[in-house]
């Protein structure tokens, strides 16, 4: 990796620099778009202490599931915890500290986080748990609570598509949280599932620019689980 080149041939150098007790944020929605390369890998690094901030923990055994299997997370910030029993398990016994946070203002502090916002109002919590110790005001008849904003030594997102100086296109749904993840790592690396020249892409279609991103690694084997496979029985007769 050199000058505006960015890809890395290996997942031990996409996560150079990666240590314990790092704050790290982790793209995906349930386990659509997670970056499940250099999930494994900080699995296999063995890093602990971690402050992980996500939509959700993945599920036993697969995704942000892993992490939890080597109690590699200390905090967990997110705003979905519902399929994943190890989860319930640590946030019980007080061996993990889970941080709930509503989802919507979830990706708002790591929106504002990205855009070099310390802080915004909302109103949404105002009144309940989520507000505890928080600075509320009451502005033109109502009432919001003070949410600071979230940035991360380390922002790992998954992407479609990437040229070799950092641009990004996301597949559908699989963008979730991955761009405004891009903008508020300091290192950002992203694990794609493929790498073009610059001006390949279109730039009219590019979703994160290679500014925000230091590391681009091409991934392989992708799983791509489905968290909740549900079918139709068959009304066809035998």
């Amino acid at each position: 990796m050199s000058g505006f080149d960015k890809v890395v041939d290996s997942y031990e150098k996409a996560l150079e620099g990666f240590t314990d007790n790092m704050t790290v944020m982790v793209g995906g929605f349930g386990l659509c778009g997670i970056p499940e390369g250099l999930i494994e890998q900080v699995y296999k690094m063995g890093c602990s202490g971690l402050t992980a901030i996500s939509n959700n923990a993945g599920v036993d055994g697969f995704g942000l599931g892993k992490w939890l299997e080597k109690r590699q997370i200390s905090t967990m910030i997110g705003s979905y915890v519902g399929e994943n029993e190890l989860f319930e398990k640590l946030l019980l016994s007080g061996e993990m500290e889970v941080i709930l946070t509503p989802q919507g203002t979830l990706a708002e502090k790591i929106r504002a986080g990205g855009a070099g916002i310390p802080a915004f109002f909302t109103a949404t919590g105002f009144g309940t748990q989520v507000a505890e110790g928080k600075e509320t005001r009451n502005i033109d008849g109502r009432d919001y609570v003070l949410e600071p904003s979230l940035t991360a030594d380390f922002a790992l997102i998954k992407a479609w598509k990437a040229d070799t100086m950092g641009n990004l296109i996301f597949n559908k749904t699989a963008m979730n949280f991955n761009p405004m993840m891009a903008t508020a790592g300091k290192i950002t690396v992203a694990e794609v599932e493929e790498i073009v020249e610059p001006g390949e892409l279109d730039p009219n279609y590019i979703h994160t620019p290679g500014i925000y991103v230091q590391r681009v690694i091409k991934g392989n084997n992708f799983e791509k689980r489905i968290e909740q496979r549900t079918v139709r029985p068959s009304t066809k007769e035998a």
